[in-house]
């Protein structure tokens, strides 16, 4: 049971060029798929959204960042407060967006303007209860469900990046397996991936370290391409 609170207020918020600085993530697992005419079962890519107070739309969770802690951090904050999840956070950000908020009661600024920074985060933990769980549903959604319930164009190329991402973890663990057969079974310290824990939400994961959660033949672009041709009608 979660007994941190979420924050509120924005005594501490952070701003730049008059926008007010957010950070968020998108939190994704991979989940077995039925098993497909050869007899094999194939691990497809699922991303997590949540529904927004008083509006009818799904969001990825995100708040404002805060002037004692980290952009990564904030990242895991709102994760946890927002969606009830922690996980192990890329430390490279997706992209850097900036957008203005809809909402006449969460004005990011008073021209109503962010600049929001989002993570990939592999989530290794759902919580049954958290800070706003009486305000947000969770739903595990395909990227295709997720592409055709981003209402905003920045969560779409959100989207677009954190596949991109996907793709090059899923090439390099191809390129280990190859090395694997090509050379001797060894184990030294430098093959053990470090993840520096930043606190008690989520680990940071450097960029050049392995996607150890990405199967080695997973199917991503011929699915993935795919669904994001269908959405964009090309």
């Amino acid at each position: 049971m979660s007994s941190v609170p979420a924050r509120t207020g924005r005594q501490r918020q952070r701003y730049e060029d008059n926008l007010r600085l957010v950070s968020g993530c998108i939190p994704y697992r991979w989940r077995k798929d039925n098993t497909d005419l050869m007899g094999e079962t194939e691990e497809i890519i699922e991303v997590l959204m949540i529904s927004s107070p008083k509006r009818d739309d799904l969001v990825f969770p995100k708040g404002g960042w805060e002037d004692d802690e980290t952009v990564t951090e904030a990242a895991c904050r709102e994760a946890l407060e927002e969606a009830g999840v922690k996980g192990i956070l890329r430390e490279i950000p997706l992209g850097i967006w900036e957008f203005r908020s809809k909402s006449s009661q969460d004005l990011c600024s008073m021209e109503g303007g962010c600049r929001g920074y989002m993570f990939a985060l592999e989530v290794t933990e759902e919580l049954e209860t958290w800070p706003e769980q009486n305000n947000r549903a969770r739903q595990w959604l395909n990227i295709k469900e997720a592409f055709r319930l981003s209402r905003y164009d920045w969560m779409s190329n959100a989207l677009e990046a954190f596949l991109r991402v996907m793709e090059e973890d899923r090439k390099l663990d191809e390129e280990k397996d190859q090395n694997i057969e090509l050379e001797p079974p060894s184990i030294t310290v430098a093959d053990v991936p470090e993840c520096q824990s930043m606190s008690s939400n989520c680990y940071k994961r450097s960029s050049t370290m392995q996607h150890h959660g990405m199967p080695p033949t997973a199917t991503l672009l011929s699915r993935a391409t795919q669904e994001i041709a269908i959405h964009f009608g090309y």
